[in-house]
């Protein structure tokens, strides 16, 4: 299979581009800068450019990039710069594709599990509608830019990603120097639940769904979601360290700001991947503390 994926220099991105080289795959990386390899293709999201002559005759695109969320504070300029990196950028391509001759197969593009909003202990599946917030609306209108392609045929589906759990990037990393040092805690009441995925599954759901027969939203987390207090607990045990100092919501907010610090640290959001499960799917690292010790590098705790 020849596929095209954008955002390949990212934690995902990067693992997919291997895995699909892996299994003898040729990938073309979408670029912003360079784009004078063989396998390389250029495009400016925010301007809405693409050399689409770069994409001609790939079977299936996959499309990663977009503005980090929690990477700067949620100033007025930030927050349409998030935006307008995830529908501009998706338009484009999904523009591109649909005019190409002969079409791509399928159409995949990163989502958010963050479209729900805050909903306490309520389950979220794929047919659960949108919650309200920044974040919600952003996906909804990023989901809503791929319909160029799937007008012209193209069979279509949003990934909707939870925590990707990696030592190398993303939210985990960035929580364990701070657990490592014996000073990480549960945020806030630690009741909201925490939507979390293995890096490694990640990468094995975008691959199952470009051959799987599945059309619009689909959950990618884990079908055990934990609690952040339970989270908590288990990242301090694989890491063998206490976490006994709860974070109270005003340092995040302090830190981040209210609206980015609420959305991202304190939301609820208890999603299941029923769509995914119901496609034949089968998670290598279900378990959250497998899933820890699998990309921490920490052996199993000893029998008792």
């Amino acid at each position: 299979m020849d596929v095209a994926v954008t955002g390949s220099g990212g934690l995902i991105g990067a693992a997919l581009v291997g895995r699909l080289r892996e299994e003898g795959h040729r990938v073309r990386r979408v670029v912003r800068s360079g784009g004078s390899g063989a396998d390389e293709v250029r495009w400016d999201p925010m301007v809405g450019t693409i050399d689409s002559s770069g994409l001609a005759g790939v079977d299936a695109v996959v499309h990663l990039a977009g503005e980090g969320i929690g990477d700067h504070r949620w100033t007025e300029a930030q927050k349409r710069k998030i935006r307008d990196s995830r529908v501009t950028g998706t338009t484009v391509l999904a523009e591109a594709v649909a005019r190409l001759d002969p079409r791509p197969s399928v159409f995949l593009c990163a989502s958010g599990i963050s479209v729900y909003g805050d909903r306490g202990d309520e389950v979220a599946t794929e047919s659960t509608g949108p919650g309200r917030g920044f974040l919600p609306e952003v996906v909804e209108a990023w989901e809503a830019a791929t319909a160029p392609a799937a007008a012209a045929g193209i069979r279509t589906a949003s990934f909707r990603n939870g925590i990707v759990l990696s030592a190398d990037g993303g939210a985990l990393a960035k929580q364990l120097p701070l657990f490592r040092f014996g000073v990480g805690g549960r945020l806030g009441p630690g009741t909201q639940w925490v939507p979390w995925i293995a890096v490694d599954d990640e990468v094995s759901a975008i691959v199952h769904l470009l051959h799987a027969d599945l059309e619009g939203p689909v959950n990618l987390c884990s079908p055990e979601p934990v609690t952040n207090a339970t989270f908590t607990e288990v990242l301090g045990r694989v890491l063998r360290r206490p976490t006994l100092l709860p974070v109270p919501r005003f340092g995040p907010r302090l830190l981040l700001g209210r609206q980015l610090a609420d959305e991202l640290l304190f939301w609820s959001v208890r999603a299941a991947p029923e769509r995914l499960l119901a496609s034949g799917f089968t998670f290598a690292h279900p378990d959250l503390e497998d899933a820890l010790r699998t990309v921490l590098g920490r052996p199993a705790a000893p029998a008792a």
